[in-house]
């Protein structure tokens, strides 16, 4: 039903091809019970906009608005239609129940406004921050959406044809309605964890057998202590892992490398549910797989005795989405071969990982362009920041991800906002920036709370069976050198400075590997990172006046005399 129901939404826009080349706007909601007010909308949040596709079933005029309790006071509101003058859009701002008076900035930009199939589309832009006081701020909290329309392009008194939605239009979850709701348990069973720091625990384990392929939808995390559990990955196994097992990770079993994303959870996230148009393939052909949950236990007091039976619930479904879902792991590869320190007494310390996507041919030919939607940015306690960077022919064109104020205890998966495209030959760096000026020794990168990490998982589609791209600085010639440093290292922040330059000179070791295979690359270089963009506040008073303000239409003029609106 939610899928037909999302076709039904984008054949409001017109004809099929309409809805099916708008890939940019990732984010759809019904705003009326009888599905005929439609809302698409995309962000981005380097650039500070968030755009808005209003799909109305009419030829009338349409209002859409932000308010702070759901009614007219307060509200950010914008009109327009397609009237016998041509094109009328403004921004507008309520004082209260009577025509919203036109604010003197005018914040929305209209990027294109048409009628179709008895239909009217209007696509506008605007900061995501308010621009002025008439503004309304969007922020990552459910604001209330209003909305209202004619029949005609006379504005007056909308009638019933109104209404109110909450939506978080920066942190959006679809919410999927099926009529048998099934799900599949990676969990663990009552382990006990030792009274230790830190514990990584792994469980392999295949699923009930599901004949033909379905796909998962929602990822639900199952947490018995919050107060100990980090995070939770779940794995998918190379096909020679044909045994369960349950015990400690890294051991040297046959369950150690199954490395290949299919599930992720860490601190301070939630349920997470993937757009509708795509799935998380099981089943299938793939039912006799075996998949391995890793879950790192913090346990800083040494409690003994405590058991744990947590892990992910997986829903999932037989109505196939329209692309399948993968998840490709980026940034810095650990290594027992070859050490990485994080020197103390740093107020920004810089880790970098790399991959070149020229090397995917060796493993997928053709190589599709990959659309990503979501990311999950991970380092331990020492980490401050984390930013990936998109290359393409040697110059840096995006950021596929970005957390500049990065908290261990918030750890989620988040949206982008809109769709990033990568193709074959594009390369990608993430950069984690960590503070150790509350640190006397070194860092090395680890496993455990007090190590770091630098990783970025990517969720895009289609999935193609690479499921890891990271490297490591050939540190190997750095040993016997004075850059070697000892667990009594103490630097000044000139040794520490030239000491981040020769790490950033070497050559980088690149890895690449599917469920079988992995191929090496020992050339790879750390291409320069932009600095990250300001966002400033964007109206768009000249481009506006290229429209016909509504109110020097005659419908705008009946709206000043005729509109009596309680929304």
């Amino acid at each position: 039903m939610r899928s037909l129901l999302l076709f039904l939404c984008l054949s409001l826009a017109g004809t099929k091809a309409a809805g099916a080349s708008d890939p940019t706007m990732p984010f759809t909601v019904y705003l009326d019970q009888d599905h005929l007010v439609c809302l698409k909308w995309r962000f981005d949040h380097l650039q500070g906009n968030i755009a808005f596709k209003l799909i109305v079933n009419t030829t009338g005029w349409v209002g859409f608005g932000l308010s702070p309790n759901g009614g007219m006071k307060g509200s950010d509101i914008v009109i327009g239609g397609l009237g016998p003058s041509g094109s009328y859009f403004t921004d507008r701002y309520a004082t209260g129940n009577s025509v919203p008076l036109v604010d003197t900035q005018q914040s929305y930009t209209l990027l294109s406004l048409n009628e179709t199939q008895g239909q009217t589309i209007m696509t506008f832009q605007r900061s995501i921050q308010a621009c002025d006081d008439q503004d309304f701020h969007i922020t990552a909290q459910p604001i209330k959406l209003i909305y209202a329309y004619g029949t005609t392009d006379e504005i007056t008194y909308h009638g019933a044809r109104r209404g109110t939605k909450e939506v978080n239009l920066l942190n959006y979850m679809p919410r999927t309605s099926l009529p048998n709701l099934n799900y599949l348990s990676a969990t663990v069973d009552n382990i006990t964890i030792p009274p230790i720091h830190t514990y990584y625990h792994c469980k392999v384990m295949n699923f009930p057998n599901l004949n033909t392929k379905h796909h998962i939808y929602q990822i639900e995390p199952v947490i018995e202590h919050h107060d100990i559990v980090r995070h939770m990955l779940l794995y998918s196994c190379p096909s020679f892992v044909t045994q369960p097992r349950d015990k400690p990770c890294y051991m040297g079993d046959m369950g150690d490398p199954c490395f290949g994303v299919v599930a992720a959870w860490a601190v301070g996230g939630g349920v997470f549910e993937l757009p509708e148009n795509v799935g998380i393939p099981v089943g299938g052909g793939d039912s006799d797989t075996y998949y391995r949950l890793e879950i790192h236990y913090n346990n800083p007091n040494l409690v003994a005795g405590k058991t744990d039976s947590s892990g992910l619930r997986l829903h999932y479904t037989a109505q196939l989405r329209q692309h399948d879902v993968g998840i490709l792991s980026t940034g810095l590869l650990l290594s027992d071969h070859m050490e990485y320190r994080i020197p103390p007494n740093a107020p920004q310390f810089h880790t970098y990982g790399i991959c070149n996507t020229t090397l995917f041919p060796q493993f997928v030919n053709p190589v599709p362009d990959l659309q990503v939607f979501a990311v999950m940015l991970h380092t331990h306690l020492a980490g401050r920041k984390v930013r990936v960077g998109h290359y393409r022919n040697g110059q840096q064109i995006d950021f596929l991800g970005l957390d500049e104020n990065y908290n261990f205890e918030i750890q989620q998966i988040v949206s982008l906002g809109n769709i990033k495209n990568i193709k074959q030959d594009d390369e990608l760096a993430v950069e984690c920036t960590y503070s150790t000026v509350n640190r006397t020794g070194i860092t090395k990168m680890g496993l455990a709370t007090t190590d770091e990490m630098c990783l970025a998982f990517l969720f895009y589609y289609p999935a193609i069976k690479i499921t890891s791209c990271i490297s490591h600085p050939n540190t190997m010639s750095l040993s016997n050198t004075s850059y070697q440093m000892s667990e009594e290292t103490t630097s000044d922040l000139d040794e520490i400075a030239e000491y981040q330059s020769l790490l950033n000179s070497l050559p980088q070791i690149q890895l690449i590997s599917d469920d079988h295979n992995f191929t090496f690359y020992e050339n790879g270089i750390i291409r320069e990172m932009m600095k990250t963009p300001t966002v400033t506040c964007q109206s768009n008073n000249a481009l506006s006046r290229l429209y016909t303000p509504w109110t020097m239409n005659p419908a705008g003029i009946m709206l000043l005399l005729l509109w009596i609106a309680i929304m």
